[in-house]
């Protein structure tokens, strides 16, 4: 790792938490980019600011149409996959069954949330469910320069209109097209996921199945992103140096760009690809990171903000059912004490980045820590 670069990695674990009883202070970035200087929540340390290298990061390109029912191309991709999460756990997928139509459209039902008035999206609230901005609502400090608005999507369900249900208790009748677009791309990337898990289950070299099993009850984590431009962009972060403690996000990213991960040291862009534009940008969490054992990795990475063009994403984040079990398949390990982590719950690990450490590159170590603290009878 170069020198400078390990204040980057390595932050104070529960540093700009906000307490439950400290007032929240509103923020419409949409006026605030066409200010000369923004608020002091927004401004992260020059440790943090770590210039990004030009070079951008080498991602496998996965074609999940091309390789389906050819053993051989699974192969090769699944080689490819296994070198690159073990390395940096990152890759791209295309021609992966969701339409670009339906991602658009997604996208546009997004915007029609962030272009409301700041009374009406502050309105649009469940902690920690809808619109949030800067995530003011749970940080004090070092807040990300973005708008967002999330929700929840269950793969086993009791309504197939859960996602239409939640955004009409949000918006009531104002917005009846946000939730069926929504709703139908969540279970677009649902069948998308299916094909990631076998892809990564072949790659780990365990039964091809496993993780779909494992996650047939995912919790997926959904969240539409907006990114203003912002004057002082170099002062700020569209999202800061983090490790995601999900298991796998599945990312859409616009033409904008702006995405870097951190690796060898240097900061490595993951850019937009232009000429697919239907790509997702799939990576490795700390959970799944748990799951393989250590085997692939959950690594650093970071969204920056462009000084004069909005950015938007969607993001899908896997998990699992919040009281299953997470531990790696046995064939991964052959003696108990060759094990990286203990069996945890996901439902105790996001509950720690919610209450004690804000996700960064040691969230993962440092619930391991938690845990063993906490439970020391069960290891």
């Amino acid at each position: 790792m170069e020198s400078g670069a390990a204040a980057v990695v390595v932050s104070p674990s529960s540093k700009g938490l906000k307490d439950e009883n400290e007032n929240e202070r509103s923020f419409d970035l949409k006026l605030l980019h066409k200010e000369a200087d923004i608020p002091k929540q927004f401004i992260w340390s020059a440790s943090h600011l770590v210039k990004g290298s030009s070079e951008k990061l080498d991602t496998p390109f996965i074609d999940l149409k091309a390789i389906k029912g050819d053993e051989a191309a699974m192969a090769t991709a699944a080689e490819l996959v296994r070198k690159a999460c073990m390395k940096h756990g990152f890759f791209e997928v295309t021609n992966h069954g969701v339409d670009l139509s339906l991602i658009n459209a997604t996208y546009q039902e997004f915007d029609s949330i962030f272009k409301l008035p700041l009374n009406k999206k502050l309105g649009a609230r469940k902690n920690p469910l809808g619109y949030s901005c800067g995530l003011s609502d749970r940080f004090s400090s070092n807040l990300p320069w973005k708008e967002i608005f999330t929700y929840r999507y269950n793969y086993l369900h009791h309504s197939d209109s859960q996602v239409v249900d939640f955004f009409n208790s949000i918006f009531h009748e104002d917005f009846q097209g946000i939730g069926l677009v929504n709703q139908k791309y969540c279970e677009a990337i649902k069948k998308l996921s299916m094909d990631i898990l076998e892809l990564l289950a072949i790659s780990l070299g365990v039964d091809r199945s496993h993780f779909q099993r494992f996650f047939e009850d995912c919790e997926g984590i959904v969240r539409g992103n907006s990114y203003p431009p912002c004057k002082n962009f170099n002062l700020t972060f569209g999202v800061g140096p983090h490790c995601d403690p999900t298991s796998i996000t599945i990312l859409h990213q616009d033409q904008v760009g702006g995405l870097e991960v951190f690796v060898d040291g240097k900061w490595l862009a993951v850019p937009p690809r232009s000429e697919t534009p239907d790509a997702f940008v799939i990576n490795i969490g700390d959970t799944f990171t748990a799951l393989s054992n250590g085997i692939y990795k959950s690594c650093l990475h970071r969204v920056l903000v462009n000084e004069e063009v909005e950015r938007k994403s969607l993001t899908f984040f896997m998990n699992p059912r919040g009281d299953k079990t997470v531990r790696p398949p046995n064939n991964l390990f052959e003696n108990e004490e060759q094990r990286k982590y203990p069996d945890f719950k996901w439902s105790e690990l996001y509950e720690y980045t919610q209450k004690r450490q804000r996700a960064d590159a040691e969230t993962l170590p440092n619930f391991v820590t938690w845990l063993r603290a906490s439970k020391p009878s069960n290891f």
